[in-house]
């Protein structure tokens, strides 16, 4: 018996030793960094501006995995469900992990699934609307609106997204009401604009911004708090719409599965904290017409609690306080 205990025992340290070894030799083998929309758009680009950095940090490749669907819960599900080994990492957004579970059954709870490791960009929405559309402000959008009630068409990355929900607010506070369609990613939305199959959409900058240079659409303002860098001539829709308190910033940032070992979450946060510094990485952000940022886990995970319970009242507004 004091045998067999001794040899469990040895099996035991050789488990520990071998997972510490592993953790400490961590990465051994390529990295899946998966981006939860279409490729072409602002996550898909601040993923792979990310990619090609963690590969120079980490010397190891990064491979994209684009799973899109739901307004990015497909994919963010599927992180959540992953090995906490550190080979499974998302390029996640602000919808997904802050407004979507709190506005519909999600497979994952972002506070007990996920593990945030660094915010990378942040980026404000963009309204578009179609050139032939007699609408050249927001004043005239509202006006539109509700003259024309559930007769514009507005397109988002997917049902529960940031782009869907900043809509959605929007028309809470000013009392109008649009028809929402859904599409697989930012990009794919923002086409639909061009082309005419919806009229307008709160898009990420990235995906308005070569627009916008082409004359394809008509910018008329951007979603944050304060006017944009890239784009100083458009008013913000709180100042332009006279609405009080209406921003909608996006953010993507890099999350594990929960349960990914510490000294693994260490490396990859150590170098995020050197992207934002990198001449190539600052440069890549600012073509897609994002800022870098990097927070620690700590910082990260307090961002995402404390946008679910904002989101958790705002969506109870939408409803109807109901």
């Amino acid at each position: 018996m004091k045998v067999a205990l001794g040899v469990l025992a040895g099996l035991s340290i050789l488990a520990s030793t071998g997972l510490a070894s592993a953790q400490a030799d961590w990465p051994r083998k390529p990295v899946t960094l998966v981006v939860p929309y279409a490729p072409g758009g602002y996550t898909d680009s601040v993923g792979r501006i990310t990619a090609r950095y963690l590969e120079k940090a980490l010397g190891v490749s990064v491979v994209v995995e684009n799973r899109a669907g739901a307004g990015g819960i497909i994919g963010t599900a599927y992180v959540a469900k992953a090995a906490p080994d550190g080979y499974t990492l998302c390029v996640c957004s602000v919808g997904a992990t802050s407004v979507a579970p709190v506005a519909q059954k999600t497979d994952y709870d972002p506070m007990k699934d996920l593990l945030p490791i660094s915010i990378v960009s942040t980026i404000p929405q963009t309204v578009i609307v179609g050139k032939s559309l007699p609408i050249s402000n927001m004043t005239e959008l509202i006006a539109y609106a509700k003259a024309n009630p559930g007769k514009l068409n507005y397109g988002s990355s997917g049902a529960g997204g940031l782009m869907h929900y900043s809509v959605a607010l929007f028309q809470v506070r000013t009392g109008t009401r649009m028809t929402h369609v859904p599409f697989k990613g930012g990009a794919p939305a923002t086409a639909a604009v061009v082309s005419g199959e919806v009229q307008l959409s709160f898009t990420n900058m990235t995906d308005a911004l070569p627009q916008m240079e082409a004359d394809t659409v008509r910018a008329i303002a951007v979603t944050s708090v304060e006017r944009s860098p890239f784009a100083p001539n458009l008013p913000t829709v709180a100042e332009a719409a006279k609405l009080e308190n209406y921003s909608a910033e996006s953010w993507n940032g890099i999350i594990a599965p929960a349960g990914t070992p510490e000294p693994v979450v260490k490396k990859i946060s150590d170098a995020l904290a050197k992207m934002v510094d990198d001449a190539d990485a600052k440069k890549a952000m600012a073509t897609a017409g994002a800022t870098g940022v990097f927070t620690t886990p700590a910082e990260f995970k307090k961002r995402i609690g404390d946008e679910l319970a904002q989101w958790a009242i705002l969506v109870k507004e939408m409803k109807g306080g109901k």
